[in-house]
């Protein structure tokens, strides 16, 4: 493993640079990206923000967005970027599969990887890790990587501080979560201060829903939430053809499982999802249930405790169905 020295010694003369993030960006994935971007352009790198796949227009504005690449819509000129780098930034995911077919172009290649995350159980193939599952997001850790490892706080101008708001805000549900801190708060105070402007930017995020996404979540909310009392939980199973009768885009599912988790009494909730290739999972939880245990255990997932996400190969209808024969084993847990 390479030390904070030797990674700023590489730093301090202009370098190959990828920056990657895990499939399907949300606001963390693409504001710690997008963050450290617009805080490396500043030195001279030569900087590429490679993403997996696309991610939700709501999230186009942040600055430097134009510059992404996505990789599905142009595969070989990221995997030359790749090859060519000579250093590469895996941001908000610590195992090469979160990025699909990109993991084993970044594993072969000969760039010091640099992981910056905070989720669970990593994968060893980095070279340097700046990682704490007690962090609310991955840009609250890119901020602590710039200020306080690579001691350039005068590097955080108004577009650094723009992105790694956003990230912070949208991991933290809007600053409600537990591990949203005194320290998370401080660090948003000096963003705001270096020019993130909040009440905008929450705009744009929460306040830019297409007329489609409005009515789909009407839909989901009014005919396919299935309340469990006994267990103190709420599912919402969503089939192909209705993603198609809504014109949903992506990004457009985002969020919907935190309305289920909102209802009074509701200690877990599910939103599952049939995709093209398979069923994917999203629970949520409050207080100490591991919603990540039961993506683990059951769902070839995992996550945070209380956010955490998982697929399945059975239909929908077997998905769901597979879900509520797992509940009765965490009854004490929920009705607590």
């Amino acid at each position: 493993m390479l030390d904070t020295a030797a990674l700023s010694q590489l730093l301090n003369q202009p370098c190959k640079i990828v920056i990657t993030t895990h499939h399907k960006p949300d606001g963390d994935a693409m504001g710690s990206s997008l963050g450290l971007y617009n805080y490396l352009i500043q030195q001279g790198h030569h900087v590429q923000v490679i993403a997996p796949t696309d991610y939700p227009e709501f999230l186009a504005w942040m600055p430097g967005n134009e510059e992404v690449m996505i990789y599905t819509g142009q595969t070989e000129k990221a995997a030359e970027l790749i090859a060519q780098a000579e250093i590469v930034f895996c941001l908000d995911f610590n195992n090469l599969t979160r990025i699909n077919e990109m993991g084993e172009l970044v594993r072969q290649s000969s760039a010091v990887k640099v992981m910056i995350d905070h989720h669970l159980e990593p994968e060893d193939f980095d070279d340097y890790r700046y990682w704490n599952i007690n962090a609310c997001a991955a840009a609250q850790l890119v901020y602590s990587f710039i200020v306080e490892e690579l001691q350039r706080p005068d590097l955080i101008n108004a577009d650094v501080a723009t992105c790694l708001y956003t990230g912070i805000m949208t991991d933290s549900a809007s600053f409600r979560l537990p591990n949203t801190t005194a320290a998370v708060h401080r660090i948003v105070a000096n963003l705001i201060e270096a020019g993130a402007v909040n009440w905008r930017i929450h705009e744009l995020i929460y306040s830019n829903s297409s007329e489609n996404r409005l009515r789909f979540l009407g839909h989901c909310l009014s005919n396919k939430m299935e309340i469990l009392p006994e267990f103190k939980t709420a599912i919402i199973a969503v089939t192909r053809e209705e993603l198609k009768k809504y014109d949903t885009n992506t990004g457009d599912t985002e969020g919907i499982v935190n309305f289920a988790l909102s209802i009074a009494g509701i200690r877990l909730a599910a939103f599952v999802v049939e995709r093209t290739d398979m069923v994917k999972l999203s629970l949520r939880s409050k207080g100490e249930f591991p919603a990540n245990e039961i993506c683990k255990k059951y769902f070839k997932g995992g996550g945070h405790r209380n956010a955490a996400g998982g697929q399945s190969d059975l239909s929908l209808e077997q998905t769901v169905e597979k879900l509520k024969q797992i509940l009765p084993e965490y009854k004490t847990l929920l009705i607590q």
